[in-house]
């Protein structure tokens, strides 16, 4: 009798569902300083489905799939979903040698020791320009809005482009960028009278000329500069800056003008604010 039962059972078991691949965007390999490199396009939710609309493009250094493309798309839907800010394109910009992509040329003799290949940045900067721009606006249905968005050493390539190749982006977030490098040069630059794009700039625990290299460039920005810098020093460590910040760097950059968002804890805390 249970071998009859057991016989029944398994006649009317149905098969287990096949799992399906999760695809979440989709990659294209190019090459950036003789070195191979991922660029990853994450879409917006119904982009298939509104082929009339378009989109900003969010920009995200160090966008590796090892890196922080994940949480980078991650938190960007997450903010769509309660609408802290505008759904966007997201393009995760893979970093081979953070060092010598992300930084310029240093004069310091313990920074060349310790990173001898660092100082290409104009050239990968020139790469963005020239090679992923380019593409991506073919590709994708973009609403003529780019932003770039980098942490730490990254973050130093944000305000380095900010200051040298201003209308490359629409805006730009650098967070806890590391302005200490060649004894904090790219502070102490004349940023002179014109304004530039709207930047979201912040500090976290990274003291020292860290904290001195924003400071010096907080008192430099041109008088009606759009920018928002946000003060974390006694809040984020240098290691939690980035998912910290991120959420609300974005917010900065791609407002929605929802009136709720205070009521849910979103808020845009600018310590010092301009524009």
């Amino acid at each position: 009798m249970i071998a009859l039962l057991a016989a029944v059972a398994l006649a009317g078991a149905q098969p287990a569902p096949q799992p399906q691949p999760l695809i979440i965007g989709e990659t294209v390999t190019l090459e950036a300083l003789d070195v191979r490199r991922e660029v990853n396009i994450v879409l917006p939710l119904g982009y298939a489905e509104e082929p009339d609309k378009r989109w900003p493009v969010v920009y995200l250094l160090d966008g590796g799939l090892t890196q922080d493309l994940l949480m980078g798309a991650g938190l960007q839907r997450w903010n769509t979903i309660w609408g802290r800010s505008a759904d966007a394109i997201i393009v995760g910009i893979e970093t081979k040698n953070r060092q010598r992509e992300l930084l310029a040329p240093t004069g310091d003799a313990a920074e060349q020791a310790r990173w001898p290949t660092a100082g290409e940045s104009a050239t990968f900067r020139a790469w963005i320009a020239d090679t992923v721009k380019p593409m991506i606006e073919a590709r994708y249905r973009h609403d003529g809005r780019a932003f770039l968005i980098g942490e730490s050493a990254a973050g130093h390539f944000v305000v380095e482009t900010w200051t040298e190749a201003p209308g490359l982006f629409s805006g730009y977030a650098a967070i806890s960028p590391s302005l200490q490098w060649d004894f904090a040069a790219l502070s102490r630059k004349p940023l002179g009278t014109a304004n530039r794009p709207p930047i979201y700039l912040s500090l976290a625990d990274e003291g020292g000329a860290t904290e001195a290299g924003m400071m010096r460039l907080l008192e430099m920005l041109p008088k009606g500069q759009a920018y928002c810098f946000s003060d974390r020093r006694k809040e984020l460590l240098h290691a939690t800056a980035l998912h910290g910040l991120l959420p609300e760097a974005l917010q900065y950059l791609l407002p929605t003008g929802a009136d709720y968002l205070a009521d849910y804890g979103f808020t845009l805390r600018c310590e010092q604010r301009g524009g």
